[in-house]
């Protein structure tokens, strides 16, 4: 009976590719994926290494490649210690918990943050902390004069509460995957340390940015307590993260982690699979960005009254493309659709795979899976379904 099902879902697949892969006329069809870094599949030596992985239980500490892993990224981001985790919401978490244990503790973060928007209010209803969001500036910071205010307002206070740890974002994804400066790194964190409090740098796509700096990333975590990392983003791994900072803290966040049901036995498949992103991290990423800023000024060559880039803000692997005269989800449709028209007039079959952002923007995200030919491929779909829409604008 399983063997019946699982055949009859291997034919489902096969069904599905063959009525996705060809155009109106019978072209086959390319796909760029551009929703997210997320969207990666693990290549042949990820896969390899996977298969290979020496492993253990590493709920008790046993498994080899993890702890290779956790001993290679605390010297890769100059922290005593890193715990590997499912998630980067996990990590997190678990980094909040740590640092905020009385609850009601307040915790100070951008309110277009990922910690804020995109994970539950986790911090609230699992470790109840109350979370106070300040307003993000284009560039991804916050304000230090307010940061500063928010700060010192609970200090000695029998109404406020007090304010335990600052969350920062590098790179800021809402502000579209803008680096956070050093100095900015530098000034909050002796402005936390004047009051006591804490910064946990939420470093999902940290590696981004210190290939954008071009300094090692442990010249940015220096400036913070704690430190989160993914795997499964521009690193191109299917799972992982990992929180770091110093013995003690770990210490208390393998605690943490087991009651959050993170507790993993042979993860060294896993981890295996995380050395190999890092292995070729810089190379790979530093060619996301070329990706990512060659199509912006395509686009802004395109000179379309309907799409607009500021080239300034694309510092790493995405763009933000400001969207006017049509809904973004519309433009995104567009961009997905495949036509006859298309393939008589390129004698291609394109497809360009998007989500719609917040406001009147699209968000286009670069990663290993992209090449420069991708690249071209999507400028010249969205040069074409431009042209279309030009003309159903005039007609």
């Amino acid at each position: 009976m399983l063997r019946g099902l699982a055949r009859a879902a291997v034919q489902r697949q096969g069904a599905l590719r063959t009525r996705g892969s060809g155009g109106g006329a019978g072209v086959p069809v390319h796909v760029v994926d551009l929703r997210s870094d997320t969207v990666t599949k693990p290549g042949p030596a990820m896969r390899r290494a996977m298969a290979e992985a020496v492993v253990g239980d590493d709920d008790y500490g046993e498994d080899p490649t993890v702890r290779e892993l956790q001993e290679k990224a605390a010297t890769l981001l100059g922290v005593d210690r890193t715990l590997f985790v499912p998630t980067n919401t996990m990590a997190n978490l678990i980094s909040v918990m740590c640092h905020c244990q009385r609850r009601g503790s307040q915790l100070l973060l951008g309110q277009e943050s990922h910690l804020h928007v995109y994970e539950q209010g986790g911090v609230a209803q699992i470790a109840g902390v109350h979370s106070h969001p300040l307003p993000d500036l284009p560039h991804g910071t916050l304000d230090l004069a307010e940061l500063e205010r928010m700060v010192t307002r609970g200090l000695g206070s029998p109404y406020h509460p007090v304010c335990e740890l600052i969350c920062l974002e590098n790179t800021h994804s809402s502000s579209g995957g803008r680096v956070l400066p050093i100095d900015y790194l530098r000034q909050v964190r002796l402005l936390a340390q004047s009051c006591g409090v804490r910064v946990h740098l939420d470093g999902a796509r940290l590696m981004n940015a210190a290939v954008a700096l071009h300094v090692p990333p442990a010249r940015i975590v220096e400036h913070c307590d704690s430190v989160s990392l993914c795997f499964s983003k521009g690193l191109g791994a299917p799972v992982g993260a990992l929180v770091g900072g110093p013995k003690d803290f770990i210490e208390g966040a393998w605690r943490l982690r087991k009651a959050l049901g993170g507790g993993m036995r042979q993860a060294g498949v896993l981890a295996a699979a995380a050395l190999v992103g890092l292995a070729d991290v810089e190379e790979v990423l530093l060619r996301d960005h070329q990706n990512a800023r060659r199509f912006a000024q395509g686009l802004q060559e395109l000179a379309s009254p309907i799409c607009s880039v500021d080239l300034a803000a694309v510092e790493t692997n995405m763009v933000m493309v400001t969207v006017d005269g049509l809904p973004p989800q519309e433009l995104c449709r567009r961009l997905q659709a495949v036509s006859a028209d298309e393939v008589a007039q390129t004698g291609r079959a394109v497809r360009v795979l998007l989500f719609p952002w917040t406001g009147r923007s699209v968000r286009a995200v670069w990663h290993r899976d992209v090449s420069a030919r991708d690249t071209e491929l999507a400028l010249r779909k969205w040069g074409f379904v431009l042209k279309q829409l030009g003309a159903l604008r005039t007609g």
